[in-house]
């Protein structure tokens, strides 16, 4: 009997496996424009997701206004694919939950299997909803501007939705005359696993998704196109980029500005961690609790408002400008913010106001972990503040700097664009844009989107690089150590 139940017990395991498979799927079937088995229109915009379908109407009826206007089909009908596609993303949630749960005890797998047969139910109702959507789409008095058609991911969501069925069924069979345990219980690796699966999923969904879009690179895209190969043309873009002259100035200018603003950043990212220090030796809580909050808050202000502040204080009738006027200093007004003279420098004191305070935390974190009896023991023999500061504190804080200049180094092609794109004008611009804000203006102003994704191909290729190198780096300067 113990051999038969053993047995049982293994072929279940294994049977977990291909129901796991299948249900990451299906979770990526939410995300992926590609794979939308509600797209029952080729109307419906061809980035549409399973997911936004759901959510967003107003996205899933876009392009639909002049056939509910004529009659050609029914709002009701368009409320109907959203209200399945909703439905559908309900049943995976419920079996991704059922699949969760699989890793626990016995009692843990039987309410599991139970929450997998509730979503492949729930799964099956949203098809047949998308299915009758789809008649609906038929029936249309003129099909041909409404354009019906059967989405392929219908069948693999369907076939998915199945499988799963199958191995819920065959698992609720293994289990049935196993004893379950009182209380529900997993293990500690697959609970630390299942904390950190939100993140895993939110980087794949945002960092290795997007990577994708990679494949402009190499096609003739227009915005509104769709990929061929007819308009294949393999490496042209990237010979782009070095045969035109004007592109080759803009590139050069732009990795100027970006390396220099990068650079200085660089050059003052000791400023945190000084800050960080000084602070920490302040004594009275309160004010040290007052100015620690007052220095964190510009971190989440957004550089909308950011400018706002700087164009009431800096502009021809802000508040330098009219004290300078009423003082004597100057005859009339001056737009301090309209001047292109040490545009990287004003770039660079905008952002450490902005960002000091915050960055600063995490360094005090680091102050709060050093061992205590070093102070004590350095105050007996007769060191003073400074010299706790520099013998004690400063060391103790360097592997935590090591680490965030090496992060540092890696972004140093990464400026952002909020701050650069607020704060350019006419004067300013050449030497205010950076390799991002090259990009928008590329990309979004331009159009020219095979060419930005090679650019921001490169910027990628050369971050993970100068990342590498830098960490072989700081292996053979620290002994060893490695964040990579």
């Amino acid at each position: 009997m113990d051999r038969r139940k053993t047995v049982r017990m293994a072929v279940s395991d294994k049977m977990y496996y291909v129901l796991r498979i299948a249900v990451l799927i299906l979770a990526v079937f939410l995300f992926f424009p590609g794979l939308n088995p509600a797209k029952v229109s080729g109307v419906i915009n061809r980035n549409l997701s399973l997911f936004t379908t759901g959510i967003s109407y107003g996205d899933l009826a876009n392009g639909f206004g002049r056939a509910i206007g004529r009659g050609w089909i029914a709002e009701r009908d368009l409320r109907l694919v959203q209200i399945s596609a909703v439905v559908v993303c309900l049943g995976i949630a419920f079996c991704v939950a059922g699949a969760c749960m699989s890793l626990g005890n016995i009692r843990m797998k039987k309410t599991g299997n139970l929450t997998l047969a509730v979503g492949n139910l729930v799964g099956f109702l949203g098809l047949g909803g998308i299915y009758l959507a789809y008649q609906k789409m038929l029936q249309s008095s003129n099909p041909d501007k409404i354009q019906p058609m059967f989405p392929g991911g219908f069948w693999v969501v369907l076939g998915l939705f199945a499988c799963v069925l199958a191995v819920t069924v065959g698992q609720t069979v293994l289990l049935r005359g196993q004893k379950a345990e009182q209380k529900f219980e997993i293990a500690s690796k697959y609970k630390l696993f299942l904390m950190f699966l939100p993140f895993i999923s939110l980087i794949a969904l945002f960092a290795y998704l997007p990577l994708w879009g990679w494949r402009y690179a190499f096609f003739n895209y227009e915005v509104g196109d769709t990929l061929s190969m007819d308009s294949f043309v393999g490496l042209k873009w990237f010979q782009e980029l070095v045969r035109n002259p004007a592109t080759v100035r803009d590139i050069l200018r732009v990795l100027r500005n970006t390396l220099a603003m990068s650079g200085i950043g660089l050059a003052t990212s000791w400023l945190p961690m000084v800050f960080a220090i000084f602070l920490n030796e302040v004594k009275n809580l309160r004010f040290r609790r007052v100015v620690q909050t007052f220095t964190t808050i510009p971190n989440f202000i957004s550089w909308v408002l950011v400018y706002g502040v700087a164009f009431s204080v800096f502009s021809t009738e802000g508040f330098v400008s009219s004290m300078l006027v009423n003082m004597g200093v100057w005859e009339q007004g001056q737009n301090l913010l309209m001047s292109g003279a040490h545009t990287w420098l004003k770039m660079w004191a905008w952002g450490t106001w902005k960002g000091i305070g915050w960055s600063a935390i995490i360094y005090i974190a680091g102050i709060s972990g050093i061992d205590a009896q070093l102070y004590d023991a350095a105050m007996v023999d007769g060191a003073g503040r400074f010299q706790r500061m520099w013998h004690i504190t400063l060391p103790g804080l360097l592997p935590t700097f090591c680490v965030l200049l090496l992060m540092s180094v890696g972004n140093i092609l990464s400026n952002g664009m909020d701050q650069y794109l607020v704060f350019e004008n006419a004067t300013n611009t050449d030497a205010i844009t950076v390799l991002d804000l090259y990009v928008y203006k590329l990309g979004i102003g331009g159009g020219r989107i095979p060419l930005t994704t090679v650019v921001s191909m490169l910027k990628s290729i050369v971050g993970v690089v100068l990342l590498l190198v830098t960490n072989n780096v700081a292996k053979l300067t620290r002994g060893g150590e490695s964040i990579v």
